[in-house]
């Protein structure tokens, strides 16, 4: 794990858990790079590398360092911190106990204390995000000595819409004024993306959060669910 600068600040901690590299942003992107706006300290963790299941990848070593490569200049742009980039098996969390799960994100609690949890959402078809979504809510369980305030669930294009069964948003954040460093964010990710009309495409990710905009009276939007709020 990597050494967390301690800061003195006033504001949030922020703590994003993703399965993959690439979901921080495609699911809460623009969130994030408004937290940094506003003076909050984002964090973030990974479990796997993203590119371990794909027997089709020729050069697995490459693909592994491109996707790390591109979650760093994500980082960059958007202005958080990777904390912590697990090495479980691509795809197979299913394989490893939740347990496990859990404590990667445990050791990451306790060393940033967040305010707000974003993680993925249970409703979505990759195994992987419903894990992690699994694996959240056990390292974040209400006990009397627990600070966060709110855990919030994020959708993923191309696994949310397919997934067993609806995502329900309740929290829509207003992302206008970030949606282009977001898309900044995911052309790093340009070897994950596709061409339209695929629900992963710049495009088709920046329609969404139009979409999402609408239903609150934006512009542009992220989604989320709030899965649990507690005011301290």
């Amino acid at each position: 794990m990597k050494e967390i600068k301690k800061v003195i600040h006033n504001k949030k901690s922020i703590l994003i858990i993703s399965a993959h590299p690439d979901d921080e942003t495609i699911g809460c992107g623009g969130t994030i790079a408004k937290h940094i706006s506003e003076g909050d300290l984002v964090y973030a963790l990974s479990f796997t590398d993203g590119v371990g299941s794909r027997g089709n990848v020729p050069d697995y070593e490459s693909a592994a360092i491109t996707r790390e490569n591109a979650s760093d200049a994500a980082a960059d742009i958007l202005g958080f911190y990777w904390v912590s980039k697990g090495n479980f098996p691509d795809n197979m969390l299913d394989t490893i106990p939740l347990l496990d799960l859990a404590k990667h994100i445990e050791k990451v609690k306790m060393e940033v204390n967040p305010d707000i949890i974003y993680t993925h959402s249970s409703a979505d078809l990759n195994i992987d995000h419903r894990r992690v979504h699994e694996a959240s809510l056990i390292a974040f369980r209400a006990q009397p000595s627990e600070t966060w305030q709110e855990i919030r669930a994020y959708e993923v294009a191309s696994s949310t819409e397919w997934g067993i069964r609806p995502f329900s948003p309740n929290l829509f954040v207003k992302i206008d004024d970030f949606i282009d460093k977001k898309k900044e964010a995911l052309i790093c990710y340009l070897a994950e993306m596709r061409d339209m009309p695929h629900p992963r495409s710049v495009a088709s990710i920046e329609s969404i959060n139009r979409v999402r905009g609408s239903q609150a009276g934006f512009h542009y939007s992220e989604a989320f669910e709030v899965v649990k709020s507690r005011s301290l």
